[in-house]
C-alpha cells in the first residue's frame, strides 16, 4: 500500500532538485508484469496523481490499481524522457532500416518540458538518420507497454516504416 506517510520518507530523502521535481510531475506506475525481480524502462504503465488527501494520506491516482499491485512513484523530467527515448529508438533502429516515420508526442512535452524546441522529433530524425518525419502533438498517445496498448500522457509515440 503506499500512502503519503511512504512519499514523505522518501521525498526528505532526495536532493533538493528532485524534490522540486516531485513537487511539480509526481506519478504513480503500476507494474506491467508481477513476475520479475528487477524492473526498468518499459516495465511501469505511468499514471498522473490527481490528488493527494492529506486526511486519509490516501493518494488518488488516474488509474485503477489492483490491492497488492507493485507500483513505483515516477517523476517527470527532460533528462530521463530524452535518455529513455534515446534508448528506444536506438534499440528498434538496430533492428530494422528506418525509411520514414510518425511521430505523436503529447502537448505537455514539447518546450513544457524540454528546453530546447522540437526536441523529440529532432531526436527522432537524429536517431533514423531521416528528415521524412510527420505527426502532431496531442492531448493523449497511444502505445504499448509490456506487449498490451494503452492510451498514455506526457509521452512520444511513433511509428517507423521500413
Amino acid at each position: 500500500r503506499f500512502n503519503l506517510v511512504k512519499l514523505k520518507k522518501i521525498f526528505d530523502t532526495l536532493p533538493t532538485r528532485e524534490q522540486r521535481m516531485v513537487e511539480s510531475g509526481l506519478h504513480v506506475g503500476r507494474a506491467i508484469s508481477e513476475y520479475q525481480d528487477q524492473f526498468g524502462y518499459g516495465d511501469f504503465l505511468v499514471r498522473n496523481v490527481i490528488s493527494l488527501d492529506t486526511e486519509t494520506g490516501a493518494i488518488m491516482v488516474a488509474d485503477y490499481i489492483p490491492v497488492g499491485q507493485t507500483v513505483q512513484f515516477h517523476i517527470r523530467d527532460h533528462e530521463t524522457a530524452d535518455a529513455e527515448m534515446q534508448q528506444l529508438l536506438s534499440n528498434k533502429v538496430n533492428e530494422v532500416h528506418p525509411k520514414s516515420a510518425i511521430l505523436f508526442t503529447c502537448n505537455g512535452r514539447g518546450t513544457h518540458m524540454f528546453p530546447d524546441v522540437n526536441h523529440d522529433a529532432d531526436l527522432l530524425s537524429r536517431t533514423l538518420g531521416t528528415d521524412i518525419i510527420a505527426g502532431f502533438f496531442a492531448a493523449g498517445e497511444l502505445g504499448s507497454v509490456g506487449g498490451k496498448n494503452f492510451l498514455h500522457g506526457f509521452t512520444a509515440s511513433t511509428a517507423i516504416f521500413t
